[in-house]
């Protein structure tokens, strides 16, 4: 009797290992996907700028494509429809603002310059998160975390001094991205508390804030870029030697990878601590940067590797002592 106790007691640590793998392996295809859609997203988009330069549209559609796979989703019972007042919806919209500042700054940055130069730009997004934080929640953080923000405001600016690809337009649009992004963190802090509304997980949320931003940005989209500016740009494009299935594979691939990236994002990250977040956000920051050099075969200067280096690692040092010192 004693002797086949013994199996059992070693296939519990084995089945405990064995399911720790699965967590781990899953984790990881989580992180490989919202890279591989984030890269995918950066190239698409990228290239659709190119051929079409209508940012406004581009990321109007963007934010639609993902609207009929949620709809599709919630209607067929496959996730739960998330059930919100009209008092919710309030109190959500200044946060869809903010992703909507978001997504149009990025875009038209991308259109404007290099990926690989919004993306350092993109890298000083904690010093205004820090700063917006200090005013309107009059949350300080310890000195040890204001002093990293000095790498990260220090290599941008160097990035930017002898950037090959540079804009005031691509640099603005991206800034723009980043108190926008700033904005969308401290005012879900500030309106949401515990929550809004019903079955509202993080998938759901994401998904309200794509639908709020895109009735938002669809009429001001049509007033910058008409159908007939559109139409235009797209005759043009087809002119210079791109077939209509070519320009409508790259436009709605955008928006596909866009929307799966982000929706990604939201399942990797909720599975990690705020240190491995950080870490994940650092790397996908250099693989995206490597990834369109590479595609784009983007010259970048010197000072621009070396101030793009300096700001990133900036950023994993931010990420790391606001988690340790606050």
């Amino acid at each position: 009797r004693g002797a086949t106790a013994r199996p059992v007691a070693t296939s519990e640590p084995e089945a405990a290992k064995s399911s720790e793998l699965m967590e781990t392996l899953k984790t990881g295809s989580f992180f490989a996907l919202w890279y591989l859609f984030n890269i995918w997203y950066n190239i698409y988009n990228k290239k659709a700028l190119n051929a079409m330069n209508i940012p406004w549209t581009m990321a109007t559609l963007q934010l639609f494509v993902g609207i009929p796979y949620v709809f599709l989703l919630w209607a067929t019972g496959l996730r739960k429809t998330p059930k919100l007042s009209g008092d919710n919806v309030k109190t959500l919209f200044p946060i869809a603002m903010g992703h909507l500042g978001t997504h149009i700054g990025a875009v038209i940055s991308l259109g404007a310059g290099a990926v690989s130069f919004t993306h350092i730009v993109k890298a000083s997004e904690p010093a205004v998160s820090a700063v917006l934080s200090a005013l309107l929640l009059g949350s300080f953080y310890s000195p040890v975390t204001y002093a990293t923000l000095v790498p990260i405001i220090g290599g941008v600016a160097l990035a930017s001094l002898k950037e090959l690809s540079f804009t005031w337009l691509g640099f603005a649009a991206a800034m723009l991205s980043n108190v926008s992004s700033a904005l969308r963190g401290i005012l879900a802090k500030k309106t949401m508390g515990g929550g809004v509304g019903e079955n509202m997980n993080e998938q759901n949320l994401y998904a309200v804030l794509t639908v709020i931003a895109f009735i938002v940005l669809l009429p001001v989209s049509l007033a910058i870029e008409s159908p007939a500016k559109v139409k235009a740009v797209w005759d043009a494009a087809v002119a210079a030697g791109n077939t209509p299935q070519y320009l409508a594979t790259i436009s709605l691939l955008s928006g596909a990878s866009y929307y799966l990236y982000n929706e990604v994002a939201f399942l990797a990250l909720g599975r990690v601590n705020p240190v491995t977040h950080a870490v994940g956000n650092t790397i996908k920051r250099v693989v995206i940067i490597i990834a369109s050099v590479i595609v784009f075969n983007t010259p970048i200067s010197t000072l621009g590797v070396v101030g793009s280096t300096i700001a990133i690692l900036g950023t994993l040092l931010y990420s790391l002592s606001k988690q340790r010192f606050g």
